[in-house]
C-alpha cells in the first residue's frame, strides 16, 4: 500500500515538473532574452522603427487641416414644397402588405365564383333538342312531307313531321290537348291543305328510335313490333300508348315546335284518321302484351 502511495507521488511530482519547463519553454520562445533587448535599445535604427505611430485623433486633424484651404461653398437648392403624404401608403408594415394582398385574393376569388354561379343560374339561348325550334313555313312543311313520301324527320329535334288531315280535326278536338292541337288544326283555320303533327322519335314501349315503313305507311318499331298510323296513334305492339308527341305554334303561318314540353302519346285504341295500313308491314305484327 505504503509502495503504490509513493508511486503515485513520483508520478505527480514528474508532471509538475514537465509542466514547468514546458512553460518556461514557451516564454523564452515567444520573446528575447533581456540581453538582446538592451542591444536593441542602443541601435538607433531599432529605436527610430519603434517610435509611437499617430493616433486617430492627429491623423483626423491633419486630414481637416489639409482641406482647409480648398474648401468652396456652395448655395443650398430652393427648398421643395411640402406634398402631404397618401395615409394609405404611409407607414404600410409587411404584415399590414400581406394582409391587404390576402383579402384582395379572397374578394377577388369570391367574385369570380359569383359571376360563375350567375352565369350557370341566368336563362341562356339555346337551340336544339329541349328548346323551341322554327321548323318553317306550313305550306313549304307540307310540300316536304309529300316530297318525303308522307314522313319528314327533322334530327335538330329528335322529331318527325307528319300530316294531320283536316277531316279528322273534329275528333281531335275531343282526344288531344291545345299544346298538340295548335299545330294538327291549323289546316282548317288557316286555309291550308292539311294540319301537322310533331312526334318523338322515340318508342313509348323502350325507347327506341321509330322508323317509318314506306310500304305500309305507319311507323314501325324494329326492336319489339310496336305499329303506329301516321299521326302517332298506336295500332299494334306491346307500346302503352301512342308516340308522344311535342307541343306547337303556329304564328303568321310558320311552326315553332316546342321540344322540350313531350306531350304523352294517346291512349290505346285511339284512331281519329282511320288510317289502315296501305301495304305490306316492314316489321312483323307483333301481339300486344
Amino acid at each position: 500500500m505504503g509502495i503504490a502511495i509513493a508511486v503515485v507521488l513520483l508520478v505527480v511530482l514528474a508532471a509538475v515538473v514537465l509542466v514547468g519547463a514546458s512553460k518556461r519553454r514557451d516564454r523564452s520562445a515567444a520573446g528575447l532574452s533581456r540581453e538582446a533587448r538592451k542591444r536593441d535599445r542602443v541601435n538607433p535604427v531599432l529605436a527610430e522603427q519603434e517610435s509611437p505611430a499617430p493616433t486617430g485623433r492627429e491623423v483626423e486633424a491633419a486630414a481637416t487641416a489639409a482641406r482647409s484651404g480648398d474648401v468652396v461653398t456652395v448655395e443650398s437648392a430652393p427648398p421643395e414644397p411640402f406634398v402631404v403624404p397618401d395615409p394609405m401608403a404611409l407607414g404600410v408594415s409587411r404584415r399590414q402588405f400581406f394582409n391587404r394582398s390576402l383579402v384582395g385574393m379572397m374578394g377577388l376569388g369570391l367574385s369570380g365564383f359569383g359571376g360563375a354561379s350567375l352565369a350557370f343560374l341566368w336563362p341562356q339561348g339555346v337551340s336544339g333538342f329541349g328548346s323551341k325550334i322554327k321548323v318553317g313555313n306550313l305550306v313549304e312543311l307540307l310540300a316536304d312531307i309529300e316530297a318525303s313520301n308522307g314522313f319528314l324527320y327533322k334530327p335538330e329535334g329528335r322529331m318527325w313531321i307528319t300530316a294531320y288531315p283536316n277531316g279528322a280535326v273534329e275528333k281531335a278536338r275531343a282526344t288531344y290537348s291545345a299544346p298538340e292541337l295548335s299545330g294538327m288544326t291549323a289546316g282548317v283555320e288557316g286555309g291550308f291543305e292539311a294540319g301537322v303533327v310533331a312526334l318523338y322519335q322515340k318508342c313509348p314501349h323502350l325507347g327506341c328510335r321509330v322508323p317509318n315503313c314506306v310500304s305500309s305507311q305507319w311507323f314501325e318499331c324494329p326492336c319489339h313490333g310496336s305499329q303506329y298510323n301516321q299521326v302517332g296513334e298506336k295500332r299494334g305492339g306491346p307500346a302503352p300508348r301512342g308516340m308522344d308527341r311535342f307541343a306547337m305554334t303556329v304564328s303568321d303561318g310558320v311552326l315553332t315546335v316546342d321540344t322540350g314540353t313531350i306531350v304523352q302519346g294517346p291512349p290505346i285504341g285511339t284512331n281519329t284518321t282511320g288510317q289502315e295500313a296501305e301495304g305490306p308491314n316492314c316489321i312483323g305484327q307483333a301481339d300486344g302484351h
